[in-house]
């Protein structure tokens, strides 16, 4: 049990990414909190709600303060959606399933071909018009994998067929390309700070490609992947005749399969790569924050090996241990033992089935459960 502070109450701060289809990462934060007070009902309780880059980016960046932005952008399969956007001053957090995401299929709906990343590129343009020179893109949760050729075609690239005419939505039409022309991309671009935030650091291309792992999860079948993977090598190969060895040069490079490709475009338009928590807890303050808490307390649905990989608990836990302070967890699920938790540098770790044996239970009422665990676990860290 961690010593009480002799000088006051003990802050907290609360920064756990969303249990995957039971809480946001928002809602998370006030569970936690709401349990801790019933059992320190002095604890200071900052909340920071994190996210890697995926799903939850924006609304991780509008519950730190960024100001909600929507617009009309094209969704996957052409229809339009509403998308929402966080802005505060020049900076943009930009996340490119709000526009291309699998939630924007119609229910049962999958389409591994043809689903486009156009409205992930008139997203980027709305930050533009906004005013935005510095845009964190958090790429994840795509419907696509059309390498970005959607994106960059609705920033002013044009991509055609032996026949002249535009290029067809989707991975499977770039197989069709025959030329690409990129002069006249939007010039606010080359003035602008474009970062990508994935938690993925896959290849364009190949049996760690794009296609190849993330396909499967968006439709496609073995064979759809063979296609989807010669398209985008084709693709590649045509780009060559508009940037010469630049387009290998990004297609092999880390994040360039990261949603369905689009990672690989926006390498193409000068990008930095790094991993999304980091530069999430970057854009949302972290640093500050962790100067004033004494304990800090993340987590996400499931705990397991991908954790490990670049997901949001593993990056606030190595922040907050550089800074000397102690980080314990909550979760939906725990497959990490306490050694592999240890060496990530969290403390301990709580999954809701600590105070509820019934999985179903946990799923139907997440948040009472998880302020029971907040409970215990301010008996255990703070009293």
């Amino acid at each position: 049990m961690a010593d009480a502070a002799a000088d006051g109450p003990r802050r907290v701060l609360v920064a756990a990414d969303k249990f995957k289809g039971t809480l946001t990462a928002a809602e998370v934060s006030r569970h936690v909190a709401a349990g801790l007070r019933r059992a320190v009902p002095d604890v200071v309780v900052e909340a920071l709600p994190v996210a890697d880059g995926g799903d939850g980016t924006v609304a991780a960046a509008l519950a730190a303060g960024f100001a909600r932005h929507e617009t009309r952008v094209t969704g996957p399969l052409g229809e339009g959606v509403t998308a929402v956007l966080a802005l505060r001053g020049t900076t943009a957090v930009v996340e490119m399933a709000e526009a291309s995401g699998l939630r924007r299929l119609p229910p049962g709906v999958l389409a591994p071909l043809t689903a486009s990343t156009y409205g992930s590129g008139e997203l980027l343009r709305a930050a533009l018009d906004a005013g935005a020179r510095t845009i964190v893109f958090g790429v994840g949760g795509s419907a696509t994998t059309d390498g970005g050729a959607g994106m960059l075609t609705a920033l002013g690239a044009r991509f055609q067929r032996r026949d002249g005419e535009p290029v067809g939505p989707g991975g499977g039409a770039l197989a069709e390309a025959a030329s690409a022309d990129l002069s006249g991309l939007d010039p606010r671009l080359a003035r602008t700070g474009l970062v990508l935030a994935a938690d993925v650091d896959n290849p364009l291309t190949g049996p760690s490609g794009a296609a190849a792992v993330y396909g499967p999860q968006k439709g496609a079948s073995p064979r759809d992947i063979e296609t989807l993977d010669a398209a985008l090598a084709h693709f590649v190969r045509v780009l060559e005749g508009a940037v010469g060895g630049r387009a290998a040069q990004c297609a092999a490079a880390p994040g360039a399969g990261a949603a369905g490709g689009i990672g690989f475009a926006a390498l193409l338009l000068g990008a930095r790569f790094r991993p999304g928590i980091e530069v999430l807890l970057d854009a949302l303050g972290f640093a500050a924050a962790l100067e004033r808490a004494d304990l800090v307390i993340t987590g996400e649905g499931s705990l397991d090996e991908q954790t490990l990989r670049g997901k949001a608990p593993a990056g606030v836990a190595a922040a907050a241990r550089a800074a000397g302070r102690e980080v314990v967890a909550v979760c939906g699920r725990l497959a990490l033992s306490p050694e592999v938790l240890e060496r990530a540098g969290i403390r301990r770790a709580y999954p809701l089935t600590d105070v509820e044996p019934d999985p179903a239970v946990c799923v139907a009422r997440a948040g009472p459960v998880l302020e029971r665990v907040a409970e215990r676990l301010a008996r255990d860290f703070l009293v």
